[in-house]
């Protein structure tokens, strides 16, 4: 097992104290494993996670870090107890915050085998997701920010990765201009960790709220998003 160089030791110094001690032990663990030579600088930090870039062998990934104290942990149980994957799930903090990153390292993976355009999933580890990096020198924006320079042809796009994520038998449940990214102009979705299988009593509702969501952002660009018709493509 390699272990974790000085180099290493200076990066992950300075940014420890971001974590508490449960977090910062899996981070060395990480480290130690190969999965990643140090995190390298912070990319956003939102209401549920952190999110840093980091090393590996010279290519750049992506660490998500759950926060484990001051997350909505309720409204994460509220959308993952009526998924029939985590049916046995009780409201404990910890338990549902692992499960919440577990979920979305397994909806990644799913999402992937169906082709569809998401992140790869290298691994994860309680709270810690890892995850490949989207982007060239600087990582990708989000839609909300970066509007396609074809919008029109964006949108059919968009309403085809939502096609190839149904078929593979998932609703993102909670897709928007912030949870897609523009990529070389194509969108690229993350934030999998709503993600919940068809069998899903929500599911149904999940998917017309996404598709609300969609067509509302595409019509201020002046698309012609018309949302039966998205749902009429995407269960065909």
């Amino acid at each position: 097992m390699p272990r974790m160089g000085t180099k290493q030791r200076e990066d992950y110094k300075t940014l420890k104290h971001v974590f508490d001690l449960f977090t910062e032990k899996n981070l060395f663990k990480l480290i130690t494993q190969g999965y990643i030579d140090g995190l390298h600088s912070p990319l956003s930090s939102g209401k549920e996670a952190h999110i840093f870039t980091a090393k590996k062998d010279g290519e750049i990934r992506i660490v998500k870090i759950y926060r484990l104290q001051t997350c909505d942990f309720n409204r994460m149980y509220d959308y993952i107890k009526a998924d029939p994957r985590y049916s046995g799930l009780k409201s404990n903090r910890r338990d549902v915050i692992f499960a919440w990153a577990h979920r979305e390292y397994r909806n990644l993976l799913k999402a992937r085998e169906a082709e569809v355009r998401v992140p790869t999933p290298y691994t994860v580890m309680s709270n810690i997701l890892i995850m490949e990096f989207i982007g060239d020198e600087q990582a990708a924006q989000k839609l909300n920010k970066d509007k396609p320079e074809k919008p029109k042809e964006f949108f059919e796009e968009v309403v085809e990765q939502m096609r190839r994520l149904y078929k593979a038998g998932l609703v993102h449940a909670d897709l928007s201009g912030f949870n897609i990214l523009n990529y070389n102009q194509k969108p690229v979705l993350i934030d999998m960790s709503q993600a919940t299988p068809l069998d899903n009593a929500n599911a149904e509702a999940y998917l017309k709220r996404d598709v609300h969501n969609i067509c509302e952002l595409f019509k201020k660009w002046g698309v012609k998003a018309e949302e039966e018709q998205v749902l009429k493509k995407i269960l065909k």
